[in-house]
């Protein structure tokens, strides 16, 4: 595709399940090694234990979540360094690309940039035997408050879905000269404890409430497991972005940020149950 050696070369970090705070300060830790060009490109997947509710980086954690029903359902609770609406995290695979901004396969907008990614992400889905559409979002501004506050209600940007609903979840953040983009898909959706945890719908079944939000298996022929969607992933990315993988796991140094970044912020409650100015 045309690309130097340096942009082909990317990192490639599984890092397993870990708590939502260590998941979103390693995520910032590694945006800042790309951005300051003490890294390459990484791709990272992971996992969450426990299952865990992040919020977008300006959503209010006392009007978009019912704290008591996330703890009454043992959910770790944390703020993204991304905009965006909340999603539950649990049976899926969840990715982040973090680059340099204005190279390779990213020199354009970052609406372009998620188009990149998205094309990769459903070329894994198509080798899944998925039926995925690529579409490009609409914002939806007439949505009830109550359902604005969930990720995967509406598209936006450039969006995966099947038959109409949405089945990857993307955000994104710009940082010096690099930027993350992590988002989820899905294998399974518990829509009852989704309903219990986002206050509103007014009596409204779940089913109705959740109606455009979207999981793997509820079109697979067969249930697919975590391992293999995490496998297609790495992939489709490598073909997509014509790319090698360097098997990498995170440095001394960035995991040091990692460590003050939790205490600072991720595992800090003040910080994720602030109220947000922007």
């Amino acid at each position: 595709m045309g690309r130097g050696v340096s942009m082909m070369e990317w990192r490639y970090i599984h890092s397993g399940a870990m708590s939502g705070a260590m998941n979103m300060a390693l995520d910032e830790s590694l945006l800042q090694s790309v951005a300051t060009g003490a890294s390459p490109p990484i791709l990272r997947l992971y996992r969450w234990q426990p299952a865990t509710v992040t919020l977008g980086y300006a959503q209010s954690a006392q009007s978009d979540i019912n704290l008591d029903a996330c703890r009454k359902a043992n959910l770790d609770l944390v703020r993204r360094i991304t905009g965006g609406r909340a999603v539950l995290h649990a049976c899926e695979v969840t990715y982040a690309v973090i680059a340099p901004v204005q190279q390779g396969c990213f020199e354009g907008s970052v609406l372009e940039c998620y188009r990149v990614i998205a094309e990769a992400l459903q070329l894994a889905l198509t080798n899944l035997g998925l039926p995925a559409s690529l579409v490009p979002g609409r914002r939806q501004a007439s949505l009830p408050h109550s359902d604005r506050a969930v990720c995967f209600t509406a598209p936006s940007q450039y969006e995966l879905l099947i038959e109409g609903c949405k089945v990857a979840g993307s955000a994104q953040k710009r940082q010096g000269k690099g930027f993350l983009q992590h988002g989820s898909l899905p294998l399974e959706m518990n829509l009852e404890l989704l309903g219990k945890i986002l206050p509103g719908g007014r009596g409204m079944p779940v089913a109705k409430r959740f109606q455009k939000i979207g999981w793997l298996n509820r079109w697979s022929e067969r249930p697919l497991s975590i391992d293999e969607v995490e496998e297609a992933l790495v992939a489709a990315f490598r073909q997509h972005l014509d790319v090698q993988w360097l098997d990498s796991s995170p440095t001394l140094a960035e995991l040091q940020l990692v460590e003050r970044l939790c205490e600072e912020k991720y595992a800090n409650q003040e910080w994720t149950c602030r109220s947000v100015s922007i």
